[in-house]
């Protein structure tokens, strides 16, 4: 009538044995009615034992994985421009000869240390150095500047399709106004430019190349300098 493996097994057929289980289906004795109770019983403790075997537990149930900690960052946003650098160092002189990170690109700033930050850019470890323009402002006020809260990439998908194309090869164009130069070739090095809403903007191609933007009624007016700068940073598209 039941069947029961291991220990359990041996168990019932030990109570058979002694004659406990013996119950004549006939009898309708007191005696054969609490044998059949016993028998019952020793079922029930049997399945009671051994029924969880192999199954987990509740409280044998392994934690929950824990989420990954979150780095806490001293700000979070976007390169406001192309950024160009050499190696993990990305300086305020921002040479036009250096590749560049796109406007628009994820950056964490985890540390600002003297007149350096350290930075992820798209979950790389990087540098910002300011190395020119530390008596015009402070590291944080430069940094704020090159890593910005709003991602710029909606703003310049608004552009006319040339300037678009001038900024996504580093390159400038007359008739571009200050904010798209700055998205295109970045902040100039506020020692040489303090005055922003100067005649021109002084830019460097090289360590040893400076180039000059000009400005009339707010847009790019000429673009001067040795030739061959000039023919470099001048895009010629449309």
């Amino acid at each position: 009538m039941y069947a029961a493996n291991g220990a359990g097994g041996s168990i019932i057929a030990a109570y058979f044995a002694r004659g406990y289980g013996g119950i004549d289906m006939r009898s309708k004795n007191i005696s054969g009615y609490a044998g059949c109770l016993g028998l019952a019983a020793v079922i029930g403790l049997l399945a009671a034992c051994g029924g969880n075997s192999g199954e987990t537990r509740p409280d044998d149930a392994k934690p929950a994985a824990q989420a990954k900690k979150t780095e806490n960052y001293l700000r979070s946003g976007y390169a406001c421009c192309n950024l160009h650098y050499d190696g993990d160092w990305i300086s305020d002189s921002n040479l036009a000869q250096l590749p560049f990170i796109a406007a628009g690109t994820p950056i964490n700033v985890k540390k600002i240390d003297g007149y350096r930050a350290y930075v992820e850019v798209d979950g790389k470890p990087m540098r910002l150095g300011l190395d020119y323009g530390r008596v015009q402002e402070t590291t944080q006020q430069w940094v704020n500047k090159l890593v910005v809260l709003e991602d710029p990439k909606p703003k310049i998908a608004k552009f006319s399709p040339a300037i678009r194309k001038a900024i996504e090869a580093g390159k400038l164009m007359r008739g571009m106004n200050k904010e798209q130069v700055i998205i295109a070739v970045g902040h100039p090095q506020t020692n040489e430019n303090p005055d922003l809403n100067g005649p021109y903007w002084r830019y460097w191609w090289s360590s040893f190349g400076p180039y000059y933007v000009y400005w009339a009624k707010g847009t790019v007016s000429k673009i001067d300098g040795h030739s061959e700068t000039v023919g470099y940073m001048t895009y010629k598209g449309k």
